[in-house]
């Protein structure tokens, strides 16, 4: 099964896109989404009228799955369980507000201690 690959290509309008390419196989597996391990529901499957031998994946998201922080969803085959692709929503305050509001609290501190240094060197001089 492993000639199977699942490649997300993007998130428009609530709904998770990617591309599916079969390898040597000649069937589509069956797949499913989950969320914490249970269903999610509406997973559609297709074919790339653009690209011979690729089908396109579409999930929506639903939105009573979404709430504070991170939400993962995998995808995987149903027949081996092996998993082919995942993808993660995060909501709310942004990480990244608050690493950078760490790194600034530390820029500080480190700026305070180099004070603190300079001074001590130039009073034991």
């Amino acid at each position: 099964m492993s000639e199977v690959s699942l490649t997300k290509a993007r998130i428009q309008s609530g709904v998770w896109e990617g591309v599916l390419v079969l390898g040597s196989r000649t069937d589509i597996p069956q797949l499913e989404v989950t969320h914490l391990g249970k269903p999610v529901a509406g997973l559609s499957v297709e074919d790339d009228p653009d690209h011979r031998g690729q089908h396109l994946v579409r999930v929506p998201i639903p939105a009573e799955l979404l709430s504070d922080g991170v939400q993962t969803f995998v995808i995987s085959a149903m027949e081996s369980g092996e998993k082919l692709a995942h993808f993660s929503v995060i909501t709310g305050q942004p990480v990244g507000d608050d690493i950078i509001a760490e790194m600034d609290l530390l820029r500080a501190e480190l700026d305070m201690l180099k004070r603190a240094f300079r001074k001590h060197c130039l009073e034991t001089m």
